[in-house]
């Protein structure tokens, strides 16, 4: 691996990630959190999505939606994390250039869907709220398959623009990567071109995508909370507004870190390198991390089910 940062290569066999930079002294250490969040994310979820297979009362969609979460949840984190832990415990920095590009489209596209399945969610819970009478006829099997199959086509189709222009850009200054993956902003800014328009299409998409699914979400709870302060007793509307909890904890955990990371890295340069990379990082792996924690911990029938699989020994 050459330590050289100029070149005059236009198509770059690689690029070269470098962890989290003034950090380096610190990489082994901080791999110990994230591959607990890693491991974390990787039990629960499979548990999620094992458990909903095995248990019949579970196949309705709140958890078909809740499993298409932890599929992406899967993904996002494993996405990111092998390729980050052999730089932090190898030093092996290097990533192909196309396979950093794929990276990069596969975190713009699974980010995009957790988005929509979240949206889905509320949707879920808005039916069963507001209309629950009509919940089994509205939400059925084949509307269930068609709302992931949009969810999956939006984001699949809205990243790929980034990727193209990603790709077509000239990259003659350096192959260097100032980051522990590739992310789409700290890849292009090493092309020697104008990419005012990957930026602009990058922070424009990311903004209408989340914006419109939080207003989206934000509508369905405000018919939400409408229907249940419209309930006769303290105990009935305590009992319906506690099914959206785990859903409402789910949002927190993914727009937040989310737009915080994301503005923090384009519009706060003033801030130290190393805690924005961090921040990074914290937003792809801590809702795939906290997902399964706060439905197992909110979902009676997902507590019991987990606790035969630990305690069921057969016969």
């Amino acid at each position: 691996m050459s330590d050289s940062n100029k070149t005059d290569f236009t198509n770059p066999s690689t690029f070269i990630l470098l962890g989290i930079p003034g950090l380096e002294a610190a990489h082994v250490w901080l791999s110990i959190p994230f591959s607990a969040m890693y491991i974390i994310a990787l039990f629960g979820n499979f548990a999620i999505l094992l458990i909903v297979k095995m248990e019949p009362s579970l196949h309705e969609p709140m958890y078909y939606f809740l499993c298409m979460l932890a599929f992406t949840d899967l993904v996002l984190s494993t996405t990111i994390l092998p390729k980050m832990l052999s730089i932090f415990w190898f030093n092996a920095r290097e990533i192909n250039f196309s396979a950093c590009l794929t990276q990069m489209y596969f975190i713009h596209n699974f980010s995009m869907m957790e988005s929509g399945i979240l949206v889905a969610m509320a949707l879920d819970r808005y039916v069963a709220i507001c209309h629950p009478l009509r919940h089994s006829a509205v939400l059925t099997n084949p509307v269930v398959a068609r709302i992931g199959l949009v969810v999956m086509l939006r984001g699949g189709t809205l990243a790929l623009p980034s990727l193209f222009l990603a790709r077509q850009w000239p990259y003659c200054r350096t192959n260097i990567i100032s980051h522990s993956y590739c992310e789409h902003i700290a890849v292009v800014m090493l092309a020697c071109a104008d990419i005012r328009v990957s930026s602009y299409y990058s922070l424009s998409v990311k903004l209408l995508v989340l914006g419109l699914d939080m207003c989206f979400i934000s509508v369905s709870y405000i018919q939400i909370l409408r229907a249940i302060f419209s309930l006769p007793t303290k105990d009935a509307r305590l009992k319906t507004l506690g099914t959206c909890v785990s859903h409402l904890c789910a949002i927190l955990t993914f727009y937040f870190p989310h737009l915080f990371a994301s503005l923090t890295h384009r519009f706060s340069q003033h801030m130290a390198l190393h805690f924005r990379i961090l921040m990074a990082n914290v937003y792809l792996l801590a809702p795939p991390m906290l997902h399964p924690i706060i439905y197992g911990v909110r979902t009676k029938q997902i507590q019991d089910r987990l606790l035969w699989l630990f305690t069921y020994k057969g016969t």
